[in-house]
This record gives structure tokens, C-alpha cells and sequence, in this order.
């Protein structure tokens, strides 16, 4: 088990010194909260109905009460969810993005389920002295199929700046300054990523509002209704969520949504580039905006979309390689390289590039094949083991067999918007 002299404090940890000193070797105690961010994403790909044969589909499977306990989340009742997200596009996207049923009978043929926001009670608040509010973000159930279609070129993020700011932002691409210096300074993100965090549909009721104000809505009434506790946020997400965690991070310490003192952690994992340097410059701007990037060194997306089209890294980078477990295949597969619980199996091992793999916290070898094939033969674990019990089919009384209807409390219920 790991020992160090001083344990690094709880503000160290969210990277209020970009994580000096933490990575190499890598903090237990940063090694466990990068861990629990990826459970947090975890969830958002356990409960996601992504059958295009259900009337759901697109929807959570579960209600908000019982979310985390039902995907078996470690630690479930340290938790309250507060808030769902829901997410639309007003250009059309691949149904990587935005899923929609099949059926005429949908709970909503234009937005999906894209997050959740959740808490930590008031008993475990008081005992770890402070509020820990988490935000999850959903990433694609498609790992590839989005790369090529999903708009990469580079647009304004004026509307993501506060109004003071982004004078030399045009609204337009990126072709619209003349010179390097102009194109650097002008904060730009990608198309893709923005159109889907600012993009509402006012025929929905879970899209009446964009996913940006609802998320925006919540921390706002969440920072009041914990006024005078100490806050933090930390905001998470894998592949395309990701990338929203990032710029939903960026969001709300530019807008002032909370204040100075609140530190604003985005842990991300496999996280394509948001936007250009113009972009990053804003972001380290802000002393209470913290971004960690856990990527894997084989994993192509976080590659993507290309230095030549402007794009730059965002964040301090924690570099990990699958290659290195003695329990991963040498896969050949992509979508392997990109395997969120892949990634978790390595962190809960990794002890830099030069050094053996061991593991220093205890982390049940199955869940790596929970979505996946990428376990050695020899761990005797079926590939891609967490499915709905005969995927949601249920029979009825007179021996036919349907799809079964969520519970109440499990059915897809409109957001609540503050402003």
C-alpha cells in the first residue's frame, strides 16, 4: 500500500498546483479521486438506454433516487443525485451524439439523457468537512463511428465568455482573422462539441433550455443552497463527455457562476482537443480552474481534431499505457486503446512508465470486460457482461413477450430551470 510523509491537502488533490508533484509517482489520494470521477462516468454509460427498439431509448434507465445504487457505484450513498442533464443539436449529428427510438411511442424524439449532477449528503459532508458536488457528463456508446462527421471545424465560443470580454471574436470560423497573432488570441472551441452544450429545441420538454442552462441553473441553486459550507466541483467525463466536461468547466468560472474560492476540477479521460490556443489562454486565466487529463498513450482520439487545424491540448496530462497490465490482451482494437474502464484498471496500477505495474488500490479485474473483450483469456471474464436482464424484455401474463416498462419512479421527468 502506498505511504507518503505529507498528505497532499484536499485543494492539492483537485490541482490548485496542477497537480506538482502528484503524478510522478502518482498520489493515492489522487490515484482514488480519479478513480471515483471515472465511476462517475462509469454510470452514465451503465444506465444509458442506448436500444433504438425501446420507446426509451435515449433516456436513463434509472430515476435519480436510485441511479447510483442500481449501477452498483461504490460508495453509492456518500451520494444524492440533484440533477439530469439533457442534451439536443440544432444541425443534425451522427446517432453516435443523439440517439432516437424507433418507436411512435417516444418519450422524446428530439433531446437524450447527457449527464447528471450529484452531491455528497450532509453526513458525509460534515465528515470530510466540505461539500464535494461531482457533474458527469455522458460520452459517446460509439467510441469511433462520430470522428470524421462530427463538425471539427473551430467556432467562436464568444457566447461561453463574459460580456467584457471576447472583443476580437467575430462569431464566425476561424478563416475570418488575417494574421497567426489574430487567429491565436481569438477564443475558438469545436463546432461539434458546442453546438451540442448550447443547443435547445423548444418542441422538447427535456431541451426546452440547453444542456449549457440547465447545467448552469443547478450550480447556481447548489452554490446558494450551500452558502457559508466549503465547495468544491469537480466535473468529469470520457471521450465526448469529456470534452463537455472541459468546456462546462470553463463555463462557469468565466461567468462568475461561482466564486474565486471555489475550486472547479475538471478530471477527464480520453478527451479529444476542444479548441485552440486563444481558447487555453483564457483558461489559465482563471487560478480556480483545474483540468487533469488522463489519456492513454495509444488511444487516438485525444489526437483529435488535428494540431492543423488549430486545435491544442488543454490541461496537465497524466499519461498512462495499457500495455503495461500483465492482465490486458495486446489488442489491435481502437476502441480498446479508448476503453474507459481500461484506462481505471491501469490508473489503480500505474506506477510511471519506467516502473512494474502493481496494483495500489483494490479494483475488481471484471470491470475492465464490462463493455468490453480487452481481458487476457486466462482472467475468465465474458466480454461486455453488463446488459439489462433479457435486454428489457419482460414476459406478460398471457405468454407474450414485450418491452418492459420502466418503474415510476424510473420514467425520464423534464428539468427543473431556475433561470
Amino acid at each position: 500500500m502506498e505511504t507518503s510523509q505529507i498528505q497532499p491537502t484536499w485543494n492539492q488533490l483537485l490541482g490548485i498546483n496542477n497537480w506538482e508533484g502528484l503524478l510522478e509517482p502518482l498520489d493515492l489520494g489522487l490515484r482514488e479521486l480519479i478513480i471515483r470521477c471515472g465511476d462517475f462516468c462509469q454510470a452514465t454509460y451503465d444506465s444509458f438506454i442506448n436500444d433504438q427498439n425501446s420507446r426509451y431509448s435515449g433516456a436513463c434507465r434509472f430515476g435519480m433516487k436510485s441511479l447510483l445504487e442500481k449501477v452498483m457505484l461504490i460508495g453509492a450513498s456518500d451520494y444524492e443525485v440533484s440533477a439530469y442533464l439533457y442534451a439536443t443539436a440544432r444541425v443534425s449529428l451522427p446517432e453516435a451524439f443523439i440517439l432516437h427510438s424507433m418507436s411512435r411511442e417516444s418519450w422524446d424524439r428530439e433531446s437524450n439523457w447527457i449527464g447528471y449532477i450529484a452531491v455528497t449528503t450532509d453526513e458525509v459532508s460534515s465528515t470530510r468537512g466540505r461539500r464535494e458536488i461531482y457533474v458527469a457528463w455522458r460520452g459517446t456508446t460509439r467510441d469511433y463511428e462520430w470522428v470524421d462527421v462530427a463538425g471539427a471545424e473551430l467556432e467562436s465560443a464568444k457566447e461561453l465568455l463574459r460580456p467584457q470580454q471576447g472583443t476580437n471574436n467575430t462569431g464566425g470560423s476561424s478563416s475570418s482573422s488575417n494574421s497567426d497573432d489574430d487567429v491565436d488570441n481569438d477564443v475558438k472551441v469545436m463546432l461539434g462539441w458546442l453546438t451540442i452544450y448550447t443547443s435547445d429545441d423548444p418542441r422538447s420538454p427535456f431541451s426546452k433550455t440547453s444542456a449549457r442552462v440547465q447545467f448552469l441553473s443547478n450550480i447556481k441553486r447548489l452554490m446558494e443552497k450551500y452558502k457559508g459550507e466549503k465547495v468544491s466541483i469537480a466535473i468529469t467525463g470520457h471521450s465526448l463527455g469529456a470534452s463537455l466536461a472541459v468546456l462546462s468547466a470553463f463555463d462557469i468560472v468565466e461567468n462568475e457562476v461561482v466564486p474565486p474560492d471555489v475550486i472547479v476540477s475538471a478530471v477527464v479521460f480520453g478527451c479529444p482537443r476542444v479548441g485552440n490556443k486563444g481558447f487555453n489562454k483564457q483558461v489559465i486565466q482563471h487560478s480556480n480552474l483545474h483540468i487533469l487529463h488522463v489519456k492513454n498513450t495509444i488511444d487516438l482520439i485525444p489526437h483529435y481534431p488535428g494540431r492543423i487545424m488549430g486545435y491544442v491540448n488543454t490541461g496537465t496530462d497524466l499519461v498512462i499505457d495499457t500495455r503495461k497490465s500483465p492482465d490486458l490482451k495486446d489488442s489491435k482494437n481502437p476502441s480498446d486503446w479508448h476503453n474507459l474502464q481500461g484506462m481505471l484498471h491501469v490508473v489503480a496500477g500505474w506506477n510511471g512508465a519506467d516502473e512494474e505495474f502493481e496494483l495500489k488500490v483494490k479494483r475488481s479485474l471484471a470491470l475492465v470486460n464490462k463493455s468490453s473483450d480487452f481481458l487476457k483469456a486466462e482472467c475468465m471474464v465474458p466480454g461486455s457482461w453488463w446488459v439489462e436482464k433479457n435486454k428489457g424484455m419482460m414476459r406478460k401474463e398471457d405468454g407474450e413477450w414485450v418491452t418492459e416498462s420502466p418503474a415510476e419512479e424510473d420514467l425520464p421527468v423534464p428539468p427543473l430551470v431556475d433561470f
